[in-house]
């Protein structure tokens, strides 16, 4: 198999580029209020260390816990795709994640014993591995991937179209592959079955349109100008706490360069509350998101519970 053909995923995209945020806030309708308004807010607590803060918009998107349950259903999904065919998918995993969403890095570093260690450097997280991909003869292969498509063609975007439509399809051993091969298939059965399914980038949209807007509300404007004169009296020159500190690039983000800013910086994200007034923020913004997107997200987390149904169905049926 050519390593391009086995790059291929059918994962749905969960997480949006710095580019695709851009592209997102330029062209909406403001589905999250007037952006001239900044909304209300009560008390601001103390905070500092974000890893385990909770929002109003992680009811609407699968945690980490749950997107490796529905990674493992698709797989589930692939594999009787392909014994349709005769073939078996092989590359089956389990998720071994309990956790929630991870906001560790939300508002830039703020854990100080992460901090002390790593600097600026990420720490690495266990994830579940697949085994090593077997060779696939090329009818596997084509049932596995589908054919390759001018990407400019129109395929079906949901299973409920997919089954009344030929695009793209081909034919193996006397039977119709489905445009995008078993991959494809499994996808939109588990995240697109019918046409009024609201895709996930729809509520990760919002939720990054409240980030994006909190970003720029004047409160936490204050809250990082406090923050980079606090960093600027113990002689680091920075603006922007998101942003990699001048003078920490790969080669040395974990140096004690590093580590000794890193402390820092956590340090006056104390000093200066950073953490608390950004959170408060943010939720008043994803709030009002929420209220201005009421029916939609309503019908976000009624697929999201049924699809998860749905996967532990799959799961333990497909053992």
């Amino acid at each position: 198999m050519s390593p391009t053909r086995s790059a291929r995923s059918a994962r749905p995209a969960l997480a949006v580029s710095a580019a695709a945020l851009t592209l997102l806030l330029a062209g909406c309708s403001q589905p999250g209020g007037d952006p001239g308004e900044e909304p209300a807010i009560g008390a601001v607590p103390a905070l500092l260390q974000s890893r385990d803060l909770a929002f109003p918009m992680d009811a609407y998107l699968p945690d980490d816990r749950q997107q490796g349950v529905l990674a493992e259903a698709q797989d589930v999904l692939v594999d009787q795709c392909m014994q349709r065919y005769g073939f078996r998918y092989r590359l089956r995993r389990e998720d071994d994640s309990a956790a929630a969403h991870d906001y560790s890095r939300r508002y830039g570093l703020s854990d100080p014993a992460e901090a002390a260690r790593l600097g600026y450097e990420q720490p690495r997280t266990a994830r579940a591995q697949r085994p090593p991909q077997p060779e696939l003869g090329p009818n596997e292969q084509l049932v596995l991937y589908g054919l390759d498509v001018d990407p400019s063609l129109q395929v079906p975007t949901s299973q409920e179209e997919a089954e009344k439509s030929d695009v793209a399809t081909t034919v193996v051993g006397g039977q119709k592959v489905p445009a995008g091969g078993c991959l494809r298939e499994s996808n939109l059965k588990l995240f697109t079955p019918t046409k009024d399914t609201v895709g996930s980038l729809d509520s990760e949209g919002l939720r990054m349109e409240a980030y994006a807007r909190s970003r720029k509300d004047g409160r936490v404007v204050k809250a990082f100008k406090s923050w980079s004169e606090c960093m600027g009296g113990h002689g680091f020159t920075v603006d922007n706490p998101m942003d990699r500190p001048p003078g920490i690039d790969d080669s040395n983000i974990g140096s004690p360069q590093a580590i000794a800013q890193a402390a820092r910086d956590v340090d006056c994200k104390r000093e200066t509350n950073l953490v608390g007034i950004w959170y408060t923020v943010e939720l008043a913004y994803q709030n009002r998101v929420i209220e201005k997107n009421a029916e939609k997200l309503d019908l976000v987390k009624r697929q999201l519970d049924e699809r998860m149904k749905f996967a532990a169905t799959l799961i333990a049926t497909g053992r």
